[in-house]
This record gives C-alpha cells, sequence and structure tokens, in this order.
C-alpha cells in the first residue's frame, strides 16, 4: 500500500521555495507514494509545473471565502469567517503600525486560524513546506502520524517571532533547514527542538535546467553588458542596491543593460528606476516560468539579496556557467567560493558595481570562473534520499 504524504504551501507561485518543491515532486517514486497537495493561493505559474501524479485539493473554504467580494462576504452570513476576517485585518494594520512585533504571517494566523476547518483526511505524512501559515496550518488543522516543517529562510532576518511559533514546532517530528547555516541560526532561536533539526537541501536537477534554457527568447540586441538578475520583487532581494548599481554603472560610462526576471509588488523598485533615471538600461520583464533562457543569455549573473535560505537561482546560474557577482549574503558561503565560482561583495551597491567591472574588465578572471563552473559539480539530485531516509524508507 502506498504511502500518503500531504505537502502543504502558499502557493505555486515564482520563487525559490516552489522551485525546490517541484524538484523534489518530480523525483519521488509515485509508485510508493500517493501525494497530494494543498495551496492557499490557487492559480501560481508553476502549478502547470506540477507532475500529473500529484492530487491538487480544492482551495480552502476561508481562502475562497476571502477572495470573495466584502458584499458577498457579508451576504454569507458566516459570523465565524466575517469576524476572523476584521479582526485579521485590524490586527494587521495594528501590528505594522507598532513595527511589526509579529511576521505578517504570524499576525495573519493569530486571528484567521478559527476561520480555517481542519482537513477531513488523515494522512500517513503531512509536510509544512516553509515557515508561517503552512507551519501553524499542519500544526493545527492537519491529522498526520509524522508531521515535518521545512524552513527555508533566515529565520530571525526575515522577522520571525520565535516565541509565538514555539507550540507550533513542537508538533512536528522533525524539522527540515535547506542549509547548515539556517539550522544553526534556527537552533538559536529554538535550542529545546535542536535534536529534532536535519538539513535537506533544496534540490535542483541540472538537466531540467539545462533544458529549459535552450528555449529561444528575443532581448534587444545592444553592444556592452548583459546582465540578468532573478527573484521576487521584495525587500529581501536587495532590489534598492541593485537599482543604485545601475545607476553608478551609468554615471561611470559602462554600457549594460540589466534585466530582472521576477513577479511581486514593482512600485518600490519602479521608484527607484524613475528616481535614478536608468529606465533606458535597467529593464523589469516581469515573472516568467522559466527564467532559465534569460540567465543563460547573461554576461554577468547578479545576486543582491539581502538574505535568503539558500538562494536557488545563484545556483542555477551557476549550472548554466554564468560569472556571477554576489553580495555577501548570510549563507552564501553554502555554494559560493570567492574568485572561483564567482564574486562575493559587500552587500551595498558600490560594491556590486566594483565586482561588475572587475568581471567586466578582467578576461583572465571571467574565464578562470567560467572555467571553474563548467567542471564544478552540478545539481544536487542525490539529496532526494535524505527525504526518503525522513519518511523511514
Amino acid at each position: 500500500m502506498r504511502k500518503s504524504i500531504l505537502f502543504v504551501i502558499n502557493s505555486l507561485g515564482c520563487g525559490g521555495a516552489e522551485k525546490s518543491l517541484l524538484s523534489l515532486l518530480s523525483l519521488l517514486d509515485y509508485d510508493k507514494y500517493d501525494v497530494t497537495l494543498q495551496m492557499f493561493r490557487r492559480g501560481g505559474m508553476f502549478e502547470e509545473l506540477l507532475p500529473p501524479e500529484v492530487h491538487v485539493r480544492k482551495e480552502l473554504d476561508y481562502t475562497a471565502f476571502c477572495s470573495q467580494s466584502l458584499a458577498k462576504q457579508m451576504l454569507s452570513f458566516d459570523l465565524r469567517r466575517i469576524a476572523a476576517r476584521v479582526r485579521t485585518s485590524l490586527f494587521l494594520r495594528s501590528n505594522a503600525k507598532k513595527g511589526s512585533p509579529l511576521h505578517d504571517a504570524q499576525a495573519y494566523w493569530k486571528y484567521s486560524a478559527a476561520a480555517y476547518d481542519p482537513l477531513p483526511e488523515r494522512y500517513d505524512v503531512a509536510i509544512a513546506w516553509g515557515q508561517g501559515t503552512p507551519t501553524h496550518f499542519v500544526a493545527e488543522k492537519v491529522r498526520a502520524q509524522k508531521k515535518f516543517a521545512w524552513v527555508n529562510v533566515n529565520y530571525e532576518a526575515a522577522g520571525h517571532q520565535a516565541e509565538f511559533d514555539e507550540p507550533y514546532y513542537k508538533e512536528y517530528d522533525s524539522i527540515v533547514c535547506v542549509s547548515e547555516e539556517l539550522r544553526s541560526i534556527f537552533d538559536k532561536a529554538f535550542p529545546r527542538y535542536s535534536k529534532k533539526t536535519v538539513t535537506i537541501l533544496d534540490i535542483n536537477n541540472p538537466k531540467t535546467i539545462t533544458s529549459m534554457a535552450q528555449q529561444p527568447i528575443s532581448l534587444p540586441s545592444e553592444d556592452g553588458l548583459t546582465l540578468v538578475t532573478v527573484g521576487r520583487l521584495v525587500p529581501q532581494k536587495g532590489y534598492d542596491i541593485a537599482a543604485k548599481a545601475a545607476w553608478l554603472l551609468k554615471k561611470r560610462g559602462v554600457r549594460f543593460r540589466w534585466y530582472v526576471v521576477g513577479g511581486g509588488d514593482s512600485e518600490p523598485i519602479e521608484k527607484d528606476i524613475a528616481q535614478y533615471g536608468i529606465r533606458d538600461c535597467f529593464t523589469l520583464l516581469g515573472a516568467k516560468a522559466n527564467p532559465y533562457p534569460y540567465m543563460k543569455a547573461a554576461d554577468i549573473y547578479v545576486q543582491t539579496s539581502k538574505f535568503e535560505g539558500y538562494c536557488l537561482t545563484l545556483a542555477e546560474a551557476r549550472m548554466l556557467n554564468v560569472p556571477c557577482v554576489t553580495t555577501n549574503f548570510d549563507v552564501v558561503y553554502a555554494q559560493m567560493i570567492d574568485g572561483d565560482n564567482g564574486l562575493v561583495v559587500e552587500m551595498s551597491a558600490e560594491a556590486v558595481v566594483d565586482g561588475i567591472i572587475r568581471l567586466a574588465t578582467d578576461q583572465e578572471l571571467y574565464q578562470h570562473i567560467k572555467g571553474y563552473q563548467i567542471q564544478e559539480k552540478k545539481g544536487n539530485v542525490e539529496e532526494i534520499e535524505k527525504f526518503y531516509d525522513l519518511l523511514g524508507e
């Protein structure tokens, strides 16, 4: 009899955690596992890439309720959910005014939990794919013989409050961190759970990425450098650093075009683009289900993150043998060797610019990095064996 596994994730929009889950699901043995996926938000760009063997649960009743117009919500006369909606909205505003002592996901769950019904099914294994709402939901609303929580971001830097999450992580048999560095950070926040933490790296499959990178794309043909950054439009990714770096490059007379692939709230970066006058050389392409042809087209891949869980996009650029310049975010040395597979620079626009110019003008260094990337180990599909060990196989 196949073992039943439930994965719970916020959505399958574009992001590293989402790509990592897809990679894992693409490698699972479906003769042994009956896999179900629960998402809080449907319609993400990566949904079309799900293996056909994965059963997708319908949208949760409360998230469907919240997607309705305010008028429909009120006319439903569902007092439990109306009350949760109002209280959550008021608390999120209050939390923001107080400087966000709780992470938004924690503030959300504090008053929305009562509006969610438990899932009726019972599973052999339930996996919360990511901190925040998936972790809270699986802990309280899912029945399973074993429960595992994935941690794929720097818990402290992301602003999560340990005291709030303490009782939720108590419900888990194991807590999986996607790098040793993240595990150390998590263990510091939750010393009482350190015996439950394990490390399983985000899985990336070089064959899939190399194949997808062959898709033809059309970018303006211009002289100068082609720079590419891939990532959601969120503060964590450091686009304020990227925009200022583009302005400094332009001031120094460097010919370039910088492409950003990623979806999200574009308003802050659009303001920076206007302020710095870089619209002619800094282009937002929006979210792409397949960002790899853009990575492959780059002369230099640039990562300006402020913190990460692992940073799959940086690993993917290395798989495509594109020399990289990256900021020295918290877990960068889990994959980067400064001067060999890329350049690691200080977390400032000036340092990013110096790194880009250094790679662009020092052909010996550029070719050394490219040569190192060609011979370095690609991907880590063997991490699936650690996942099977976790399941007790």
